[in-house]
């Protein structure tokens, strides 16, 4: 069974939209450019220049439609999902997977998503990864350093903690890691403090505009971002795309939660290959296929040795 992982901020780089696919672009990408120009009404290929990628809102539009193309891809060379999960923006390429939300639908809401966490933070604020230090751990760095502005965002494995909040405190944070024995503690390519209290007004606004689009019950298990559980009911992925914003993200959580429900090859959508290691780190036995710079169809025949070798 064949589970598809979408990755979060911080997994893009400089022409990840024009590399999509390697060399020989799949037809299904091209199409699902065009589709997303005429939604947003502008050509998404200048989503990924170094310029463009300092906005959120760039990020996370390209970041979903680079995941829809390649999903819609796979499915034209007969490789579909048994289950999917998405860290923070990924959420959204996971619904749509899932057949949740209409592409279109769901690429007008992140819009907004997006829009309205770089409106509330345009800057002074990021979020800081760290590695080495469990969850009670950061908790007790955060309260020592007394910073008004740093919460814990992200638990993407036992021992790698993001945490979110104002250029200052982060600082603070960041040193105090380092000195009760963090491995690594850098910032992260993301200017928006994601998934803290911080952006509380943004998720309520951004539920107010969930609440009048049209969501389907999941054709397959969708593994919700707060509660790293099963979503089965179409109110409840309206609920976690609308709100994952605002809490934080149990990524570690999410794939144990894959395995249990008896997926055999993690796929990771691109760019980037972070969501791959952590689970090659969290799950050893499970077969992983990155879909990074190469062709559709050399990633669809590896998804299929992987899961025959299973």
């Amino acid at each position: 069974m064949i589970a598809f992982l979408f990755p979060g901020q911080g997994s893009q780089y400089a022409g990840f939209l024009h590399t999509l696919g390697g060399t020989s672009p799949h037809a299904r990408i091209a199409s699902t450019f065009e589709e997303a120009s005429d939604v947003l009404h502008m050509n998404v290929l200048d989503l990924d220049s170094a310029d463009t990628l300092r906005s959120t809102i760039a990020v996370q539009l390209g970041l979903f439609v680079a995941g829809v193309a390649t999903v819609r891809a796979l499915r034209d060379e007969g490789i579909v999902p048994d289950a999917v999960a998405g860290l923070s923006v990924g959420a959204y390429g996971a619904a749509v997977a899932a057949n949740a939300i209409s592409f279109d639908d769901a690429l007008r809401l992140l819009q907004l998503r997006a829009q309205l966490m770089e409106r509330a933070y345009p800057q002074g604020y990021g979020m800081l990864a760290m590695s080495g230090l469990g969850e009670r751990e950061v908790d007790a760095v955060i309260a020592g350093t007394h910073a008004k502005a740093a919460f814990i965002a992200n638990l993407n494995a036992p021992r790698q903690i993001v945490v979110a909040g104002a250029d200052n405190d982060l600082e603070l944070v960041r040193q105090a890691a380092l000195r009760a024995g963090a491995r690594k503690a850098e910032r992260l390519a993301v200017s928006v403090p994601s998934h803290c209290v911080l952006l509380d007004s943004a998720s309520r606004e951004l539920t107010e505009a969930a609440s009048k689009i049209a969501f389907n019950a999941p054709s397959i298990p969708y593994i919700g971002n707060r509660g790293a559980r099963p979503l089965r009911q179409a109110e409840a992925v309206r609920l976690d795309l609308a709100t994952n914003l605002r809490y934080p993200v149990r990524w570690h959580d999410s794939t144990i939660v894959l395995s249990e429900l008896g997926m055999q090859v993690f796929v990771e959508m691109p760019p980037g290959r972070t969501l791959t290691q952590l689970a090659d780190d969290a799950l050893p036995g499970i077969a992983k296929v990155a879909v990074e710079q190469t062709s559709i169809s050399s990633a669809a025949a590896l998804i299929r040795s992987r899961a025959a070798g299973c």
